[in-house]
C-alpha cells in the first residue's frame, strides 16, 4: 500500500483518489478551500439556486466508468441523470432559430434544411461524417492514453480529412474551425454554429485546429446530459463515493510546496508548516501553481510536456433571478450568436481589434424546481468567454460586461428586465479564487495538430512520483477530459510507466 497525497479536490483529482483507493492505496486530498468539486460549485440566494460552473454533461460515460470501477452503485443510483432534448437552440444575428434534437443526425439534419433552408442539413451532416474521422484518429491518443512520448506526432499531424477547395487557381484545404465554416459549410449560420462549439470551450475559432471539429461531433455522438438538482450534485456523488473508499480529505489545507527526497516527489508541505509524506503526489493545479510548489520548471524537451494555448480564457457568468414561470417549451440551453463573430471581446486584444462587439452567449434555463423557489420563479445562467487577464476588480468593468450579457440574452428570455429581480455577476475573478487557476482561467479540452498549443501538459513530469491531474494536464479541460485524467493518473501509478491505457 502506497501513501498517495493529492493537491486540490477538483474533478479530475477526486477521480483519481477514489480509483487509487479502490486498489488499495491510503489517499489523502489536501484542499485550500472548504469544499470539493473544484470549479464545478452552487450558488443559493433566496431560494434560487445556480451551476456556478459546467451547466451541462457530455460523455456521460467517463463517469459512469468510475463508478462501476469503484463500487457496487452505478452513477445513475447516485445522481438523476437525464438527456436534454432539444440539446440546444440557437439564435442568429438574423433573427433565425434553429433547435437540434439531441443525439438524432437525421433529426439535425432536417431542423437546419427546415429553418436554414433546403441543402444546410446535408452540408451540416457531410461536416459530421468528416469530424467523426477526426475523432476515430485523436480518441485514444487523446483521452484514453497517457500523452505520448513523441506528441510531436499529434501536434503537426491534422486529423480531420479538410475538403480541398480551390480558389484562384490553388487549391486549399481548411486549417481551422473558421475556415472549415467558410470554404465547406458555407453559410454563416452554419458557421455560427461550428464556432460555437470552440467559443463554449473558450477557443478562436479563428487559430482553433481543425481537428477541433471533434468538439460538435461529441456533442452529437454522445448527447448532452444534465444532473437533476444541478451539476454540483455530480460532485458531492464523486465526492461521497471516495468517502465511501476511505480518501481522507482535509479542508482548509493549503499545499505549499512539494517535497522532495532522493530526486523524486515525497510529500507535500502545508501552510502551518507541517509535512505530509508520501510515495506519490498527484497535483491537480494548473501550471503557474505547480511551478510554485515544486521551485522548478517542469515543462521541457524529454518530459512529454507541450506548450500552453497562447489566449487564456476565462467565463463571465450573470447568475439571474427570475419573477415568472417557466414559458413551456422553452429550451434548456440557448446560444445567442453574436452579430460579428470577427469582434468577440474575449479575443479582441490578441486579434488587434480596436474596441470588441457583443459576445456570443449562452442561455441554460434548467426545468428543475430544485433551483427556485417555487413554480412562479425561475432560475437562469448566462455566460460568455472572456479575457482571464486579472483585471476584474475593475468595477466599471464589470457593469459593462453585465450590460453587454443582459442586452444579448434577451431573445433567449422574453421580458427579461421586467422579469428579472436581482443577479449576480461572477467574474474569471471569482473562478480563480474557487479553482486557483492563474487568473481564473477554465483549460479546453487537448487537440491535435495546431503545433501542440493545444495540447496540454504530460500527466507524468520531470520529477519521479510527482503526476498531474485535472483540466491543466493531458487530456485537458471538460469534465469528460477531467474524469479521464483521473484514470490516467491512477493507471500509471497501479501499473507503473507502461500503463498505456484501459482498453
Amino acid at each position: 500500500m502506497a501513501r498517495i497525497a493529492v493537491i486540490g479536490a477538483g474533478m479530475g483529482a477526486m477521480a483519481a483518489a477514489a480509483r487509487l483507493a479502490v486498489a488499495g492505496h491510503r489517499v489523502v486530498v489536501h484542499e485550500r478551500t472548504q469544499t470539493y468539486g473544484g470549479g464545478v460549485r452552487r450558488y443559493e440566494r433566496d431560494g434560487f439556486g445556480f451551476d456556478t460552473g459546467p451547466g451541462l454533461l457530455p460523455l456521460p460515460a467517463v463517469w459512469r466508468d468510475l463508478f462501476v470501477k469503484t463500487g457496487k452503485e452505478p452513477l445513475e443510483a447516485c445522481v438523476d441523470l437525464v438527456q436534454v432534448d432539444p440539446s440546444s437552440c440557437h439564435v442568429f444575428a438574423d433573427g433565425t432559430r434553429v433547435s437540434l434534437p439531441n443525439a438524432s443526425r437525421a433529426g439535425v439534419v432536417a431542423a437546419l434544411d427546415e429553418s436554414l433552408g433546403a441543402g444546410a442539413g446535408r452540408r451540416w451532416g457531410d461536416f459530421l461524417v468528416r469530424a467523426r474521422e477526426a475523432w476515430d484518429r485523436t480518441r485514444r491518443p487523446l483521452l484514453e492514453e497517457p500523452l505520448w512520448p513523441n506528441w510531436q506526432v499529434l501536434a503537426e499531424r491534422e486529423p480531420y480529412p479538410a475538403v480541398p477547395h480551390k480558389r484562384l487557381l490553388r487549391t486549399r484545404r481548411a486549417g481551422t474551425l473558421h475556415e472549415i465554416g467558410a470554404w465547406e459549410l458555407r453559410d454563416e449560420r452554419l458557421a455560427c454554429l461550428l464556432e460555437s462549439h470552440a467559443l463554449a470551450h473558450g477557443l478562436d475559432p479563428r487559430t482553433a485546429p481543425a481537428s477541433a471539429a471533434v468538439l460538435p461531433y461529441l456533442e452529437h455522438a454522445f448527447g448532452m446530459w444534465y444532473v437533476r438538482g444541478g451539476m454540483r450534485e455530480l460532485a458531492r456523488a464523486v465526492y461521497e463515493r471516495c468517502v465511501a473508499r476511505r480518501v481522507e480529505f482535509a479542508f482548509g489545507a493549503e499545499v505549499t510546496a512539494v517535497v522532495g527526497k532522493d530526486g523524486r516527489a515525497a510529500g507535500v508541505e502545508l501552510a502551518d508548516g507541517t509535512v505530509a509524506g508520501a510515495d506519490h503526489v498527484v497535483a491537480g493545479v494548473d501550471p503557474v501553481r505547480l511551478r510554485d510548489l515544486t521551485g522548478r520548471p517542469l515543462d521541457g524537451d524529454g518530459d512529454g510536456d507541450v506548450r500552453a494555448s497562447p489566449v487564456a480564457t476565462g467565463r463571465f457568468t450573470l447568475l439571474l433571478a427570475l419573477r415568472g414561470e417557466r414559458e413551456p417549451g422553452a429550451a434548456h440551453r440557448t446560444v445567442v450568436h453574436a452579430p460579428d463573430r470577427g469582434a468577440e471581446p474575449a479575443f479582441a486584444a490578441s486579434s488587434g481589434v480596436d474596441g470588441a462587439g457583443r459576445p456570443t452567449v449562452t442561455v441554460l434555463r434548467p426545468d428543475d424546481p430544485a433551483l427556485r423557489p417555487d413554480g412562479a420563479h425561475e432560475s437562469a445562467v448566462v455566460s460568455a468567454v472572456a479575457p482571464a487577464d486579472g483585471a476584474w476588480e475593475d468595477g466599471e468593468r464589470v457593469r459593462h460586461w453585465t450590460d453587454l450579457l443582459l442586452e444579448a440574452a434577451r431573445p433567449a428570455l422574453p421580458d427579461l428586465r421586467e422579469r428579472l429581480l436581482w443577479h449576480e455577476a461572477r467574474t474569471p475573478g471569482h473562478t480563480g479564487e474557487e479553482t486557483g487557476a492563474h487568473h481564473g482561467a477554465v483549460p479546453a479540452p487537448a487537440l491535435a495538430a495546431g503545433d501542440g498549443r493545444f495540447l496540454h501538459a504530460a500527466n507524468t513530469t520531470r520529477l519521479p512520483g510527482l503526476y498531474r491531474v485535472g483540466g491543466w494536464s493531458h487530456p485537458g479541460g471538460g469534465l469528460p477530459h477531467s474524469g479521464m485524467s483521473g484514470a490516467l493518473v491512477a493507471g500509471l501509478i497501479v501499473e507503473g510507466p507502461e500503463f498505456r491505457g484501459s482498453r
